[in-house]
């Protein structure tokens, strides 16, 4: 199945129409969930929402939801507690990257500062844990503290790697798995959990999720290097300029000569392209493949996805769960 853009927007639609009102229940009960009695909180947690977004992630905790029976409400719960985690490491990570921009406006941190957006990022993380302790289930809050677990860790390995041109594949695939993949995983887990379904379709589910999301982040790591500015909602180019070698860069050294390597370490001692232009980069990506092999690397992940999801039986949702793979690997921002 290759989705042209209308076809993509189609499904789009059908997916989020099959889960349109949880949706909107979600949205309320982030909405209300977001108020604290320090002001600056509030309005951090109201701008981020206001940002919109994907709303991939509590997507995937609903529908796994349905697919594995209903859900109910405390899949809508649970729902929100992924938006808020997800919107604490938004935070956290653009006090880390020094970021100015997040989806085309002002970042938190470069609203109202550095000490201000740490604080909230951890406010945001224990109202979602707050959330979740309501449902009484250990289960949930064992996922949910594993996987904060592993995103800090995530965090922390990533830093220690900054500035360094000697990033292997291992180190890259180690990180999408902690960043992103170990989320999407959870919210399925999550959702089959809330939805009542037995430990071999929980993990099932995870497994399908954890490949969905490691295509997601291997993607947005092209994406870094190959959008525009405008829809990418941030500067292109950006990783390389905080420091970041990832994957595409990564496939492309292993061919590169000393003096082409030279260019990556003068971005990366600088943390700019004043001396070295962006279009220097994006030359040496195409002369060795570099996009191409981390495009055809997240095609597996997604093949993978499709073909455990393709193992349920047919239904509604689990036609979404199919179509949202592709629109993952087909997506430009």
């Amino acid at each position: 199945m290759n989705l042209g853009k209308l076809g993509q927007a189609l499904s789009a639609r059908e997916i989020f129409d099959l889960i349109q009102h949880e949706l909107e229940l979600v949205e309320q009960r982030i909405s209300s969930e977001s108020v604290a009695s320090v002001e600056a909180v509030t309005a951090i947690g109201q701008y981020l929402q206001s940002a919109g977004g994907k709303r991939l992630r509590p997507a995937l905790v609903l529908l796994s939801a349905k697919l594995a029976g209903n859900g109910g409400r405390t899949a809508v719960q649970l729902g929100a507690v992924v938006e808020l985690v997800h919107a604490a490491t938004l935070v956290h990570d653009d006090v880390i990257d020094a970021a100015q921009t997040r989806r085309g406006r002002p970042s938190t941190n470069f609203k109202w500062g550095n000490h201000t957006c740490v604080l909230a990022g951890d406010w945001l993380y224990m109202q979602a844990f707050q959330i979740a302790l309501r449902e009484r289930n250990f289960q949930i809050l064992e996922l949910l503290i594993g996987l904060t677990q592993m995103m800090v860790e995530g965090e922390l390995i990533q830093l220690e790697r900054i500035g360094r041109i000697g990033v292997t594949e291992a180190d890259c695939m180690e990180l999408v798995d902690r960043k992103t993949a170990c989320l999407f995983s959870v919210c399925a887990r999550l959702g089959a959990l809330a939805g009542n379904a037995d430990a071999q379709f929980q993990e099932k589910l995870g497994e399908y999720a954890w490949n969905l999301g490691m295509a997601f982040q291997l993607v947005d790591d092209v994406l870094d290097f190959t959008a525009r500015e405008k829809t990418l909602g941030k500067p292109v180019g950006g990783d390389l300029r905080e420091g970041k070698v990832t994957l595409p860069l990564v496939y492309a050294l292993e061919c590169a000569s000393p003096s082409e390597r030279r260019l990556v370490e003068i971005i990366l001692q600088q943390r700019s392209y004043d001396e070295v232009p962006f279009a220097r980069i994006l030359a040496l990506l195409e002369k060795y493949r570099g996009i191409e092999r981390v495009k055809e690397r997240a095609q597996t992940f997604t093949d993978k996805a499709r073909n455990i999801i393709g193992e349920f039986p047919e239904s509604p949702y689990q036609r979404a769960l199919l179509t949202v793979t592709e629109l993952v690997t087909e997506r430009d921002h």
